[in-house]
């Protein structure tokens, strides 16, 4: 009898796992990566892991063509174009500069190399895509809410900062989206009794350095910094610009967590982790044979506030338990 049932239970496993049996393995597919920072191992970790998932594998299925400019952005319009030569299955692109010039170099039309964004801050309001629903042409991804992340991050970081504050908002000067940000932070540092004062630094010779941007802010008696994210430029520096935070023992906000992990006061954004595992599904749609243009662009709906304690007792700064209770994670 019980021989029996096992047989049964055997056979009945079979019956299940039969249409996964048969199931094809995916075909073998080539993409590009074109990082305009120097890529966080944590990012492309990810990203494996969500192409592992629906059986992508490099060196087995998948292969990956990679280009790190590392902050100099000057070098990606050639690396878009290097990739555009190779007839890539799909290019992933990590921010609004290296989408923007990936445009440029792979063209923006139905039929053209699929690109598949990473996190980019309004990707319709800087007409990357004609809309989230249906992106058009060839775009499709996900987008940062990094724009409407600004009330929130100031009102977060004023509630830190000694009354009055002054806040500093580091700008780079080539940014295309940093205008917006920076726009967007009027009316909250206006209800909140925050003067807000404009330091920039950029990556051309002309432009200024970022040591001469804390200048700036430490002129203007700022009682903080807020780094604006999604630029390639800041993130590649992050380890520069933490320290001089720390130099100038200025209490510093941030649009990443990773500025956090490297010694930064505070952040508040999205997971970079489960943005670059949620690119895999893109990824095995538009290799598959689906349209970028059709396939709906997705915004994150988590965001995480990460808090450096050791930082803050080095700085001084009292934080509030109201604040300490909402934090997702004290780093010790």
């Amino acid at each position: 009898m019980q021989r029996r049932s096992a047989l049964l239970i055997g056979s009945l496993l079979l019956s299940a796992l039969a249409p996964a049996l048969a199931q094809p393995a995916p075909k073998k597919i080539r993409i590009g990566i074109l990082f305009g920072d120097a890529p966080m191992p944590h990012e492309e970790v990810a990203l494996a892991e969500g192409l592992r998932a629906l059986g992508f594998v490099e060196g087995r299925n998948l292969s990956i063509e990679r280009r790190y400019a590392e902050g100099r952005v000057q070098l990606v319009p050639g690396y878009a174009r290097e990739l555009a030569a190779l007839n890539l299955d799909a290019v992933v692109t990590t921010c609004t500069p290296t989408t923007r010039v990936a445009r440029e170099a792979l063209g923006s039309t139905p039929g053209s190399t699929p690109i598949v964004m990473a996190a980019v801050a309004d990707p319709v309001g800087q007409q990357l895509i004609a809309s989230l629903a249906r992106p058009g042409a060839n775009v499709t991804g996900l987008a940062s809410q990094a724009e409407d992340l600004m009330p929130k991050m100031l009102e977060l970081f004023a509630g830190v900062l000694p009354k009055p504050a002054t806040v500093a908002v580091l700008v780079d000067s080539g940014s295309a989206v940093h205008p917006r940000m920076w726009r967007a932070l009027g009316p909250i540092a206006q209800r909140l009794g925050v003067q807000l004062v404009r330091v920039e630094a950029g990556r051309k010779p002309t432009d200024p350095t970022l040591p001469a941007a804390f200048d700036a802010a430490m002129r203007q008696q700022a009682t903080g910094i807020l780094v604006l994210p999604d630029e390639p430029f800041f993130v590649a520096r992050r380890g520069e610009i933490v320290a001089l935070a720390a130099q100038h023992r200025l209490p510093a906000f941030y649009g990443l967590r990773e500025y956090v992990d490297d010694g930064g006061l505070m952040s508040y954004g999205e997971s970079m982790r489960t943005a670059y595992r949620g690119l895999a599904s893109y990824i095995g749609k538009v290799a598959a044979g689906a349209d970028p243009g059709e396939i709906p662009v997705s915004q994150p709906t988590q965001f995480e506030l990460v808090i450096n304690l050791k930082t803050a007792k080095a700085l001084g700064v009292a934080l509030p338990r109201s604040t300490l209770l909402s934090a997702n994670e004290l780093v010790q």
